[in-house]
């Protein structure tokens, strides 16, 4: 099934714009520097790249817009007629066929130049040859004005039609202006379609949806339709036409028996007649509307004979009559419809070839005897006999409403187990962090038997007989004070760790030397000065570290060339004017406060 997607359609900016973003990506991705002194082969692939890139983002735009919009030949034919109305099919046609030429004549443009740039033998001569090319591209573009212009119209215009789908379950209202058709879409589906006391309130195509047996309908308003001419109808008219006359749809034709829109109860039926053409193979149901003002019993024998020649006639068409104001009718209406429409697909399905192809392959069983007759429980019958059951089970909730507030919710009773007396015993789930259900084994009551059996036949054997009754009273006393000293030995070492985590009281290093075997020798300020001056001299000779920078340098000659190393490797990193070995900052090559703004004149001519 075909979608139709008009609103995805992107916008076609006009031919202003296009060159203006064409000509800064051309700008901003190309290379922007060239000197006269560059081989000339350099000089002429400069140039030619901006010519080829500029050609090939004209044609991407170009292509895109060709693509985006809907070829008159690809789409529906109710979508063909109906661009056809709004926007002139040649027009359209025209407008795409315009810019699909463009595109060819910048591609030859594109071709010619960069052949021209091949033989150029100066960078003034290739630079006046990538001018002309750009210039002739833009020129092309500048003459489309007019068809992009037309173009965004027309995209906008799509974006507003609703999405109709030509193939799916349709119902689609027609008739005069202001006999009720908007308030009937009002009614039966979600959509609002704007509804006034005067004619021609619909100037377009509104489609809501609706559910009938879990299938999804869409529900057509078309504007009002007079009675007059083909040729002489305007463009609202031929909308509902278009409507009428490709979509497969069942109509459902809404009189107004009142004649409140202004037209009588004759000239409804003979615009019927007039468009009767449109509606075949269409399922057809007549809608006698307002009958809230005015029953279909008040009209007169002239009207009902005139109705019943005009729909009964030739198609037996179903008039039924329904309210939109009251609601009185409208379903009624819906469904037979839906109906009638389900009841024509069907039907043109089995008339077509491929019918063959699938009842080939069907095959219905039948029953040997021919009878198949329908089975009914026995119960189900001895109920409708009025015979009542035997025996009645109670049921729990039975037995809660008779007790009430006592009822006891009781699923222990219905455990079938071989003693019943073990119903109700209390059965661990997780016994020492095991799940009681993976030991449970039928022979555990045997197995514990033999085991006991087993351990009375060890015990009688003296296996499990005490060895402290051999032990004499002198073993038994050191044994007891073995146990005596290990428990002090642990309590002393217990005590251990407490005192050693405690605060101790701060000892002076005069104690602390002392206890080494350490003199403390006399201070600087009370000895000779000469003598201090010795001691000094001693200290200041303390032998220092290496500094970082010599640090594994075996002698001076070494640092000396370490250091003309070190200056001579800087000298490039200081061109560039980098801070450090780190520093990857790149200056920018065109500052913006430099060449924002407006370009004065012969700005441009730099390159």
């Amino acid at each position: 099934m075909a979608s139709y997607n008009f609103k995805s359609i992107t916008v076609v900016p006009p031919s202003k714009e296009v060159i203006d973003i064409i000509l800064s990506k051309t700008q901003r991705k190309t290379p922007t520097v060239v000197h006269k002194h560059y081989q000339i082969s350099r000089i002429r692939s400069f140039y030619i790249k901006k010519v080829k890139f500029t050609e090939s983002n004209l044609d991407e735009k170009l292509a895109g817009i060709l693509g985006e919009f809907p070829k008159i030949e690809d789409i529906h034919p109710f979508y063909a007629d109906l661009m056809n109305i709004l926007y002139d099919k040649d027009h359209y046609k025209l407008a795409l066929g315009q810019i699909n030429m463009a595109k060819h004549l910048i591609s030859n443009v594109s071709k010619d130049y960069v052949r021209l740039l091949k033989y150029g033998d100066s960078l003034y001569r290739c630079k006046q040859l990538k001018r002309a090319a750009l210039g002739r591209m833009m020129t092309i573009i500048k003459r489309q004005n007019s068809s992009l212009l037309y173009l965004e119209q027309v995209r906008q215009h799509l974006g507003r039609l609703p999405s109709i789908d030509p193939n799916t379950r349709t119902l689609l209202l027609f008739g005069f202006p202001n006999v009720g058709k908007s308030s009937f879409v009002n009614s039966v589906t979600r959509a609002n379609v704007e509804v006034q006391p005067y004619a021609f309130t619909t100037k377009s195509l509104y489609v809501g949806h609706t559910d009938y047996q879990y299938l999804r309908w869409q529900v057509i308003d078309t504007p009002g339709i007079l009675d007059k001419p083909l040729e002489d109808r305007n463009t609202i008219e031929m909308q509902a036409i278009t409507a009428l006359a490709h979509l497969r749809a069942c109509v459902i034709c809404v009189l107004d028996i009142t004649e409140q829109c202004g037209y009588s109860l004759k000239q409804q039926c003979e615009l019927f007649n007039n468009i009767k053409p449109l509606f075949a193979n269409k399922p057809i149901i007549i809608a006698l509307n307002k009958i809230d003002t005015k029953r279909p019993e008040d009209l007169s024998a002239e009207e009902k004979a005139m109705l019943e020649e005009t729909f009964k006639k030739d198609g037996n068409h179903l008039i039924i009559p329904m309210s939109t104001f009251t609601k009185e009718g409208v379903c009624e209406v819906q469904n037979t419809a839906c109906d009638a429409l389900l009841a024509h697909r069907i039907e043109q399905k089995m008339s077509g070839n491929k019918v063959d192809n699938i009842v080939n392959r069907l095959h219905v069983a039948q029953p040997k005897d021919g009878t198949r007759a329908p089975h009914i429980p026995e119960a189900v019958l001895a109920k409708r006999a009025g015979i009542k059951p035997a025996e009645v089970r109670k049921l729990e909730r039975d037995m809660e409403l008779e007790l009430g507030d006592d009822y006891i919710l009781d699923l222990k009773k219905h455990y079938d187990l071989p003693n019943p007396d073990h119903k109700y015993d209390d059965i661990p789930e997780i016994w020492e962090g095991h799940n009681i259900a993976d030991f449970v084994d039928p022979d555990i009551m045997k197995k514990l038997e033999d085991l006991e059996k087993e351990e009375a036949m060890l015990e009688e054997a003296g296996v499990y007989a005490s060895e402290e009754e051999d032990l004499t009273e002198e073993q038994k006393e050191i044994r007891g004070k073995a146990g005596l000293i290990r428990k002090e030995k642990a309590v002393i070492r217990h005590k251990h760790r407490l005192n050693k985590h405690r605060n101790r009281t701060p000892v002076s290093d005069r104690v602390i030397m002392k206890k080494q075997g350490i003199k403390r020798a006399r201070s600087l300020s009370r000895v000779d000065p000469e003598t201090a001056m010795e001691v000094d001299a001693k200290m200041k000779t303390k032998k220092a570290k290496p500094g970082r920078d010599i640090s594994g340098l075996r002698d001076a000659k070494q640092v000396k060339e370490v250091k003309r190393l070190k200056k001579r490797s800087q000298i490039k990193m200081n061109q560039f004017g980098r801070a450090g070995e780190a520093d990857r900052h790149i200056s920018a090559k065109l500052p913006k406060h430099l060449f924002s703004g407006k370009r004065g004149a012969g700005k441009t001519e730099r390159r």
